[in-house]
This record gives C-alpha cells, sequence and structure tokens, in this order.
C-alpha cells in the first residue's frame, strides 16, 4: 500500500493551491493530485476490506437493543 501520512493535508494544500491558479494545476501538480488520490482510495479501500467503516446507526440501534432483525420494526 502506498505511504498515506498525511495525505489529507496535502490535497486540501494542493486543492487551495488549485483554487489560487485559476482551478488549473501544473503538469507536476496534476501528477502529484493522481498519486495523493490513487493512495486515499486504497486507503479507503483498506478500510472497506477490514470492516473498519461504520455504517451508520442502523447497526448501533441493533447492537444496543439486542435485535436480531430490524426490519420487523420498520413495518409497524
Amino acid at each position: 500500500m502506498t505511504q498515506t501520512v498525511n495525505v489529507l493535508s496535502h490535497i486540501k494544500e494542493l486543492k487551495k493551491v488549485w483554487r489560487e491558479q485559476n482551478f488549473k494545476f501544473t503538469p507536476d501538480q496534476q501528477q502529484q493530485m493522481d498519486m495523493l488520490m490513487q493512495a486515499r482510495r486504497e486507503r479507503v479501500d483498506y478500510f472497506y476490506e477490514e470492516g473498519l467503516v461504520w455504517k451508520g446507526p442502523y447497526q448501533s440501534l441493533k447492537k444496543i437493543r439486542g435485535i436480531e432483525d430490524i426490519e420487523e420494526e420498520e413495518d409497524d
């Protein structure tokens, strides 16, 4: 996996420069942005593969209430 330290901060900096440059990247900046976005995508894919992504309150309610099938409540 590509090194992902400070990827988001670098992306944020490049976006700021992009705005200041009339919404255009230099070829070098574009290449850097592409590399950072690829690293970010790999990181997010890793989180999904390892089950580290919270899917929303549905899961927490299910665990808190001990409900096997929460869809039954939705039918009422």
